[in-house]
This record gives structure tokens, sequence and C-alpha cells, in this order.
């Protein structure tokens, strides 16, 4: 089974092989590499080879651990790049996988060619005094967390239409976090200052239905990074490569492949 043993956890990958230009996925906290079903088919069919992997502490990644080592999601990632032997490649990342997307480009850009951050809240951005955005439902409302995961993360017009995919959505978020699941740990506290280091081609993603990371503070956050695109989704929530796969993947493989 395909499993790389590191300190204090057994990492669960999927690797589609071959030679083409690599793309690494990283998923959500409601999700794991079974939430890519959507994008693998697409991205291969572009010519890609594809690499998802459990983050430490969900879906099949298995903890090892007799004590609970200090651990870096950057530090995961790029084992399992040194691993499979990969050549630069794009870093795709959703909602809470934009922290350890950063924070691997902050620590090791000359592996990168691109960078997509797709409907991220900012993570420990929101702590700079500089950072003025636009307060979210997360951050404003006491029983917001209490809420269930689909409601929070799946935008309504979604919901409506496709109740098998919110099934299916539900399923995969069951099977996501593990309990006692060890944090991942970041090496960058994020400010905007830091941000404006990066020149990597970024892409950021924001959708108008989404409860946690508001349009114009993805946009603020994306104006910061000099060569970063910004791109809204309309009425899509923050699981916006779930619920409008089609237009979410033909915008990202226009840009990754520009890059």
């Amino acid at each position: 089974m395909p499993y790389l043993e590191l300190g204090g956890t057994d990492l669960w990958y999927e690797d589609t092989g071959g030679n083409d230009t690599p793309v690494v996925f990283l998923h959500a906290t409601t999700g794991n590499t079974e939430a890519w079903v959507h994008q693998l088919p697409a991205f291969t069919q572009a010519g890609y080879r594809c690499v998802t992997y459990d983050r430490r502490g969900w879906g099949r990644s298995r903890d090892t651990r007799a004590e609970a080592p200090i651990a870096y999601a950057a530090d995961d990632i790029h084992a399992l790049v040194q691993h499979l032997g990969l050549p630069r490649f794009h870093l795709i990342s959703t909602a809470a996988g934009g922290s350890a997307a950063l924070d691997y480009a902050l620590s090791h850009p000359e592996e990168l060619r691109s960078l997509v951050i797709s409907h991220w809240s900012g993570g420990t951005l929101r702590r700079d005094p500089e950072y003025t955005h636009s307060a979210s439902p997360y951050e404003t409302i006491p029983e917001f967390p209490s809420l269930p995961a689909w409601f929070r993360e799946l935008g309504p017009t979604y919901r409506n239409a496709n109740p098998e995919g919110v099934d299916r959505w539900i399923q995969i978020e069951g099977a996501s976090r593990h309990p006692d699941a060890q944090r991942e740990n970041m090496h960058n506290e994020f400010t905007l200052k830091l941000l404006e280091t990066i020149e990597l081609p970024a892409l950021m993603l924001a959708s108008g239905a989404d409860l946690y990371a508001a349009p114009p503070s993805v946009r603020t956050i994306a104006s910061r990074i000099s060569n970063c695109e910004f791109v809204i989704m309309p009425e899509a929530g923050h699981a916006a490569y779930w619920e409008q796969p089609d237009a979410w993947n033909q915008t990202v493989l226009d840009f990754v492949r520009r890059h």
C-alpha cells in the first residue's frame, strides 16, 4: 500500500505516476484524497502527473507516534516530494490546505512552478494588525462552528441542486479528520509583509457564497502577492472545487498551463 513512513505518522498518498509535469493537491480540513475525485480525471487527461495525500491526522494516514513530536505540514510535503523524486511542480490547495501550501511556498520556492490557493480564510494572517478584512460568519457568530459542516461549507445553490453530491461530500468529510489528530504546525507566521516576498506565479480563488473566506478579504491577500491572479466563482460556497468542478478545473488548468 502507498504509505510513506515519517516521524509519528505513516502518510497515505496516491500518485498517477509517469514523467508528466507533477501537480500536488492539498485537501481541506473536511477532506482527504477522495475529495479530489472530480479533479484527477481532468488533470491527468490534460497531461499532468497527479499526487494526492491524506495530511497528517486525516483519512488513511496512520498515527504511529509513541509521543507527540512537533510536525510541520511543509516538512511532510517536502518529504513526499523527495520520496517520489518529483521535479518542480504545481502546488494546488483548497481551504485550510492553503496554509500548508503557503508555508511550503515560503520555505521551498525553488521546488515550485506555481501556487494555487482556493478559498483560504487567512489562517494566522488574521492576527496581522495590518490585515483589514471582511469578517465572516466563521469569525463573528459564536454558534457557527457547531453548525453541520455541509451547511458551513457547501453553498445553498449546490445543496438544493445536488443532494447526491451533498451526501457523498458528507461521507468523505466523516472519514477525514481523526478525532485525536496531531496538529500540523507552520514554519511561518503569515503577515501581509511576508506574503509580499512571494515571487511565484500564484492564483487565488474565492466564491460569492463562501461563509469562511469573503471575496474582498481574498482579494486583499492576492493583491499583496506580486504575481498573483484573483478569480471569483459566483454562487459557490467554500468547497467550490466540489460544487463547480468543471469551472474550477478549467480556471486552474488555464493557469497552470501558462506556468
